[in-house]
C-alpha cells in the first residue's frame, strides 16, 4: 500500500464553504482525485466550516472586510491542521495567499461567461426603464450603471438558491450570476441569456476553482499536482497578476479575461468607476509565459489612463 495516498483509516480533509455551489466544487476536486488515485469516497473527508460572509447577508462585502470574508476562517483551518486542502471559488479569493499557504492547483475553467437571471425579462435591454436589479458585485453594478444608467441597482447578497428566492418575492426584476454555477448546479436554464464577454467582461477568474494547501506539504502537492489544469493556470496567472497590480478587492470595480491562442495569451481588462460615469479599458497579447508580466503591464496602462482617484466613492 502506497503511505503517501489518503485512505480510510487516514483520510484528506477537504475545507469548503457550505453552500450548494461550494459543496459541489469540493465533491468535484475529490471526484478529480479519486480517479486519479484510483482511491475510494472514503479516502477523503469533506469538512465544512462557517465564513463571516456567508453568516452576514444583510450588508455590502465593502462594508464587512471584502474578499477575505470567504476564505478567512478556512485558512485559518489549514494553517492550523484542521484540514489538509481548502477548496475555492477562485472570483472570491485574495490575490495575495496568508504566510504559509500555497495556491498552485486549479480544476479545469468553466464558462466565464455572466448569466442574466429574470422571472419575466429576457434580456439586459428587454428590462423597462427605471427597473430594479439585484448585485453584490461592484463590478456588475458599475458596468450595469454605465450601460442601464436608469435602473435602479440593489444590494443582492446570499448563495444561488437565496438570490433566486429574493427573485421570486419580487426584491429585483432581474439580476446577474456566474454561469459557471449554474451549469455546475445543473441550473443552467435558469440564465434567461448568457452575456458575451465582449458586452460585459466577467470578474477576474470566475469559472475557476482553487485548490489551496500548506506551503510545506509536499505530499499534497504531489497529490494536486495530478488534477492542476494547467491551461487554467496559465490564465490565471496573468489575470490574478492584474488584479494584484490594481490592488483589486471588493472595493474596486474591475473585469479581466485571459484567453489563449496558441502560443499566445491574450488578455482584456477594465475598470470602472463606482457609480459607473466612466470605464477604461484595453487589451494586450504575448507569450503564453510572460501571463503575469503582461497583467502587469496592462494594469499599469490602465491606472496611467485613469489618474488618481478613479476608484474614490
Amino acid at each position: 500500500m502506497n503511505h503517501s495516498l489518503p485512505s480510510p483509516a487516514q483520510p484528506l480533509r477537504i475545507g469548503t464553504r457550505g453552500s450548494p455551489l461550494a459543496l459541489w466544487q469540493a465533491h468535484e476536486t475529490r471526484r478529480c482525485l479519486m480517479a486519479a488515485f484510483d482511491l475510494p469516497e472514503a479516502a477523503f473527508e469533506i469538512v465544512v466550516i462557517k465564513v463571516t460572509g456567508d453568516q452576514i447577508q444583510d450588508r455590502a462585502l465593502k462594508d464587512i472586510g471584502g474578499k477575505g470574508l470567504f476564505t478567512r476562517e478556512i485558512e485559518e483551518a489549514l494553517l492550523d491542521g484542521g484540514i489538509d486542502i481548502a477548496v475555492h471559488s477562485m472570483k472570491d479569493m485574495p490575490t495575495r495567499q496568508p504566510e504559509g499557504l500555497l495556491l498552485d492547483c486549479y480544476l479545469e475553467r468553466e464558462d466565464v461567461r455572466d448569466a442574466f437571471v429574470s422571472p419575466d425579462v429576457k434580456s439586459l435591454g428587454d428590462l423597462p426603464q427605471g427597473a430594479t436589479v439585484g448585485s453584490s458585485s461592484l463590478r456588475r453594478r458599475a458596468q450595469l450603471a454605465l450601460r442601464r444608467p436608469d435602473l435602479k441597482l440593489v444590494e443582492f447578497r446570499g448563495n444561488v438558491q437565496t438570490r433566486m428566492r429574493k427573485l421570486a418575492d419580487g426584491v429585483a426584476s432581474a439580476t446577474f450570476l456566474a454561469m459557471a454555477g449554474l451549469n455546475r448546479l445543473g441550473m443552467a436554464s435558469v440564465a434567461k441569456s448568457a452575456i458575451d464577454p465582449t458586452e460585459m467582461l466577467p470578474a477576474v477568474a470566475q469559472g475557476a476553482i482553487g485548490v489551496e494547501r500548506r506551503a510545506d506539504d509536499s505530499r499534497t502537492a504531489r497529490l494536486l499536482d495530478a488534477i492542476h489544469h494547467g491551461p487554467t493556470g496559465q490564465q490565471l496567472a496573468a489575470e490574478r497578476a492584474f488584479l494584484a497590480r490594481l490592488d483589486g478587492s471588493c472595493e474596486t470595480p474591475i473585469a479581466g479575461l485571459a484567453v489563449l491562442q496558441g502560443p499566445d495569451l491574450w488578455l482584456r481588462g477594465e475598470i470602472l468607476r463606482p457609480d459607473g460615469s466612466e470605464a477604461i479599458s484595453d487589451a494586450i497579447t504575448g507569450p503564453i509565459a510572460d501571463g503575469p508580466a503582461l497583467g502587469e503591464a496592462l494594469a499599469d496602462r490602465l491606472k496611467s489612463r485613469a489618474g488618481a482617484g478613479f476608484f474614490d466613492w
